[in-house]
């Protein structure tokens, strides 16, 4: 795993300058740095160096190729690239082998084939620069999920990118502006969506996407789709059929093999376990394949509804992996707060960014390499509003909408009330009825869903000078052809939610501590296989996962696994009124927010009051509020 960043254009061509942009991520590989330029053309790479395969100097970038007309910076690891040298090697397209790097490979590959038919050849996680010496063409391409990420645009004159925002502000004359409607997005979702980025004129490149960029930087391309997700899910919608059994067999041996194929490396390599069904299985895999007890990770806490350990320790003994956890104290994970801005480099208000990052800083000390069961709710359905949610909707959407958005208003008014009836013998009554009258106004199944997903319902209203645009989940018009509610709920997760929340915490958490995490279920194989399970095999009986869970089975007895589904969390929200108290004060302290001038206060200080009352729980949108501040008071002390 690595770090990539450079630039084109601008008044100088230093690749002094490019080496103190992946400075800046040294985090993403502290085992090698590399920069090249090219001063007739203007262009700068470089890049830092995780080793994991080939360790020795034949695996260093920039990598030229032995014809001199490609440049290449890629942070990845192809599975396949064993076999993408055998195909080269027949079609003569091989040059002589300097070591076995996955790196040589790809370059090879790019040269032999070029870049879009590359793409399409490869099983990997990977984001990459290929600078074309003869075209004068610089290319930029991420893989099929989003697992490894590429941020790029312009700053001034000169076009910049790189693995993460700080590489891109490390720029001479970075001049970045904060993008209020990516603000206002941040607020809805609890991550900036792709294609944006928190700054303005910067974005991210899309999954499945690669960009071309010419004369001198100037140029930048439409991004190009290579794998489009929603023709693979409505090809497989088309052909979904099959008996349980031959599914379930079908399922275990790519299961198998995708994990199989993650588990080579010339260095120490486990596997995060927190005793869920996807770590699990993961884990599962795994042993099945390894001659030696696999090691596996996990983290506890003290408090027993956020606690897993238990669970996993007893996946573990039943498995016989080498097994390692660490009890958390709320004064060890309430330490890592400060570091959330300059890990994750941009606004994030997912809290399992902290339980992330303590897993991976544990298991960096006995391994450089871990798999992580990250995927598995999005392809078979695991989540509560998969299995819950197209029912509701489809009771709520039986009624006349005018109706239904009266009662919505009336529900909405009884969950602020301070005392309710009932509040005693129903935890968190009020919360769960504005949920309810949330989405009871709704207009369609899509909204209802996008509403289920929101932190903030109405972000503009609270960012100043924002005007929220349109994300996915409104363009219909960019939906495929899917048969129900369900179908497009999977979707869009695998679409927005996947890459720019889960993947995008498990990537900074692990990079931050140099640690290469890898996601077998997202092999794309895995993706389009799950598309062609029907629905009901996904979602049975009440229960999510059900084909996964009856795999699952074969390695784990089910006695260990069925328990209610507890996530990966920290309980932000008696922090927040006990130990945080202070900090988040000031940081939502109202002169403050009107001098900073990002947000209106009152709304803010409304909910802020509210929460510490205890009436309400509003730490999840709180917090999205305090990682924006506190990513922001780091811009201001370190620009």
């Amino acid at each position: 795993m690595c770090g990539i960043t450079g630039f084109w254009g601008g008044p100088a061509v230093d690749e002094g300058i490019a080496g103190r942009m992946a400075a800046r991520i040294a985090s993403r590989g502290p085992d090698d740095a590399g920069a090249w330029r090219d001063v007739k053309a203007g262009v700068a790479l470089a890049h830092r160096r995780l080793s994991v395969i080939e360790l020795s100097p034949a695996g260093h970038q920039p990598m030229r190729s032995p014809c001199g007309r490609y440049t290449l910076v890629y942070n990845g690891e192809i599975y396949n690239h064993l076999d993408l040298r055998v195909a080269l090697e027949t079609a003569g397209g091989a040059p002589d082998w300097r070591g076995y790097s996955d790196t040589e490979t790809l370059l090879a590959a790019l040269a032999h084939w070029g870049v879009p038919e590359t793409l399409t050849r490869l099983n990997g996680m990977f984001a990459f620069a290929l600078w074309d010496n003869r075209e004068a063409t610089l290319f930029l391409a991420r893989d099929r999920m989003g697992e490894k990420p590429l941020y790029y645009g312009r700053n001034g004159g000169t076009f910049l990118f790189g693995s993460e925002l700080k590489a891109l502000t490390a720029y001479p004359g970075w001049q970045g502006q904060v993008d209020r409607d990516a603000l206002a997005l941040y607020l809805r979702y609890n991550h900036v969506p792709a294609p944006r980025s928190i700054y303005r004129g910067i974005g991210k490149l899309p999954p499945a996407h690669y960009v071309a960029v010419r004369d001198g930087g100037r140029n930048v391309g439409e991004p190009q789709c290579y794998w489009s997700l929603g023709e693979i899910a409505e090809q497989g919608v088309m052909q979904a059929g099959g008996s349980a059994h031959e599914l379930a067999d079908e399922l275990d041996g790519l299961l198998r093999d995708a994990v199989g194929r993650r588990m080579a490396a010339d260095v120490p390599l486990g596997s995060f376990l927190s005793g869920g069904f996807d770590s699990s299985m993961v884990a599962a895999q795994m042993q099945a394949q390894s001659e030696r007890p696999v090691k596996t990770f996990s983290i506890g806490f003290h408090e027993a509804g956020y606690n897993e350990a238990d669970h996993a320790r007893a996946v573990a003994t039943h498995l016989g992996t080498d097994h390692t956890e660490l009890y958390i104290t709320p004064e060890e994970a309430m330490a890592v707060i400060p570091e959330l801005p300059a890990i994750f480099d941009e606004p994030f208000g997912d809290s399992s960014q902290i339980p992330t990052y303590l897993v991976s800083r544990m298991a960096r000390e006995h391994v450089t390499v871990s798999l992580s069961g990250d995927g598995g709710d999005e392809l078979f359905g695991g989540y509560n509003r998969h299995v819950v949610g197209p029912a509701l909707w489809g009771r709520l959407a039986r009624l006349p909408a005018p109706l239904r958005r009266g009662l919505g208003r009336a529900v909405g008014v009884a969950a602020r009330i301070d005392r309710l009836p009932g509040a005693g013998r129903v935890p968190q009554l009020g919360e769960k009825l504005d949920k309810l009258a949330s989405a009871m106004r709704a207009s369609g199944g899509t909204a209802f869903y996008k509403d289920l997903l929101s932190h903030w319902k109405t972000p503009a209203t609270v960012v100043r000078g924002a005007s929220e645009p349109a994300s996915l989940p409104d363009r219909i018009e960019a939906m495929p052809n899917l048969p129900g509610l369900r179908e497009r709920m999977l979707y869009l997760d695998m679409m927005t939610y996947l890459p720019d929340d889960i993947l995008t915490k498990v990537d900074r958490a692990s990079m931050a501590v140099s640690l290469e995490a890898r996601v077998p279920l997202l092999d794309h194989r895995l993706v389009a296989f799950a598309w062609r399970v029907p629905t009901d095999y996904k979602v049975r009986d009440g229960q999510g996962k059900w084909l996964f869970r009856r795999v699952l089975d074969r390695y784990v007895p089910r006695a260990l696994m069925e328990r209610p589904k507890m996530g990966f969390a920290v309980p932000i929200e008696h922090w927040l009124r006990g130990p945080l108290r202070d900090w988040a004060e000031v940081l939502l302290d109202e002169r403050r927010l009107e001098r900073e001038g990002f947000f209106h206060p009152a709304p803010i200080r409304r909910m802020w009051a509210e929460h510490l009352s205890g009436r309400r729980r509003h730490h999840a949108p709180l917090w999205n509020v305090l990682m924006f501040q506190a990513w922001s008071e780091r811009q201001e002390r370190i620009g």
